[in-house]
């Protein structure tokens, strides 16, 4: 960090400040998005984080890191936002669902486009973090940390994700490291009891054995075959649908409700590959009888092991962050 640009910014000017605090702009969003599982509402608390910085870099002593001192007021943002913040409404599926195998919690979940992680700096994450990136933005890491308490939460992202030391996420969070140290055990005694698939099970990304299993679940739902779609998933594989409570696992319960869904209405669907939270997704259209184009109708992320799906998640329309930047019409 240049001495010179931190002085000019202290004095008032915009743009250095802007050239100090554009290094770390997307790892405190992602940092913001693994707190509160919304990539709208992590974007609203970076915006909210680089103000604050802003107003108060008269209060940077520079006994931490510029780095450690913005990830101190994203997190307690954060915090912020948690306790005041209403969660967005469910809305209703257009047909009557089947009895779910459970009623979901993260109704406010949102995908991450993987183009906003690319450029993360070397520095992220620190020596001491138990997780790999891939792994720490999965989808079901995201998920299991929105299950866990604010304090919780925070404890298990400074520490076992970016790999910051106890005493320094003590002083993150103005606690103390007892503290810290028993929100981690809680929060890492929770995650352990909602383990995901390991991703060694999990096919290298873009690789042919990933790309034979896509292949065949987009030929399949693109023909309506569903019952093939149902063979490509593993015994106890799950599926979900943001912002929507309904939950489904097994083989059963999905063909049960992909019963439902067609006899609801049936439309062409055509899918369009992409990737969002390091994992294979496609952008889901769906084309009326006798009309020239389909219309956007949400995306699909696909978690995988060996050579099934065991989680597919569709995110409507209203959990589908803008920057994916999609098409709202596909001709076909």
């Amino acid at each position: 960090m240049s001495e010179a640009v931190l002085s000019r910014a202290r004095a008032g000017d915009e743009r250095a400040f802007a050239e100090l605090a554009e290094p770390y702009r997307r790892e405190l969003l992602l940092h913001c998005y693994r707190m509160l599982g919304s990539l709208q509402d992590a974007e609203d608390a970076l915006q909210e984080t680089l103000v604050s910085a802003w107003r108060g870099l008269e209060q940077f002593q520079e006994r931490a890191s510029l780095r450690s001192w913005l990830y101190s007021i994203a997190t307690n943002r954060c915090l912020n936002f948690l306790r005041d913040a209403s969660r967005r409404p469910q809305r209703g599926v257009p047909f009557t669902p089947p009895p779910p195998t459970r009623m979901g919690e993260v109704s406010w979940l949102e995908p991450y486009p993987d183009q906003l992680l690319e450029g993360l700096p070397d520095e992220a994450p620190g020596p001491d973090a138990r997780y790999e990136t891939r792994e720490a933005v999965g989808l079901a890491f995201i998920t299991a940390l929105q299950r866990l308490p604010p304090r919780q939460r925070a404890a298990l992202v400074l520490r076992d994700v970016l790999g910051f030391r106890a005493a320094e996420a003590a002083e993150l969070l103005g606690t103390s490291e007892a503290t810290i140290n028993s929100a981690l055990k809680r929060a890492r005694e929770s995650l352990e009891n909602r383990a995901a698939p390991p991703l060694e099970h999990a096919p290298t990304p873009d690789s042919q054995a990933e790309r034979l299993v896509l292949e065949d679940f987009a030929d399949a739902f693109e023909r309506g075959d569903l019952d093939r779609v149902v063979t490509l998933l593993t015994d106890d594989a799950w599926v979900t649908m943001p912002p929507e409570p309904f939950e489904y696992q097994g083989r059963a319960a999905i063909t049960n409700f992909f019963d439902h869904v067609t006899a609801a209405r049936r439309r062409d669907a055509r899918l369009v590959p992409l990737r969002a939270n390091r994992q294979p997704a496609f952008a889901h259209y769906l084309r009326d009888p006798g009309e020239p184009f389909g219309r956007l109708s949400g995306l699909f992320v696909l978690s995988l092991e060996g050579e099934r799906i065991s989680t597919l998640t569709r995110f409507d329309l209203s959990n589908l962050p803008p920057q994916f930047d999609l098409p709202e019409t596909l001709e076909w």
